[in-house]
């Protein structure tokens, strides 16, 4: 299980909102939300401090390794240079035609 299931799953067990598990463990609601969705990769004892805010605790154990725990980086590295490359070009040739998009829809 993902750190941002773990979070997820205390939370609705305990039948809180976001915005309760943050006021619970003092923390900004946009944190519990970045944690949930994957975009933030929180500290031990910042995973501790939620899922005891929704009155469980955290135990760790040995397993086989959960592929959906690897970071974008790590995944990223994983590719060929190659494939980085290709990655790349596409994703520029996707911000140059939204550039290009912007300036044409301001100038007419």
């Amino acid at each position: 299980m993902s750190i941002a299931n773990l979070v997820r799953e205390a939370r609705r067990r305990a039948g809180l909102t976001q915005a309760r598990l943050a006021e619970r463990a003092g923390v900004p609601k946009s944190t519990v939300g970045r944690i949930e969705s994957g975009a933030r990769v929180p500290s031990t004892e910042l995973v501790e401090r939620l899922v005891e805010a929704a009155g469980w605790n955290v135990s760790v154990s040995l397993a086989e390794p959960d592929p959906g725990t690897d970071s974008m980086f790590e995944r990223t590295l994983r590719r060929s240079p190659a494939q980085r490359l290709s990655d790349a070009t596409r994703v520029a040739r996707f911000v140059l035609r939204g550039r290009r998009a912007v300036s044409a829809a301001a100038d007419g």
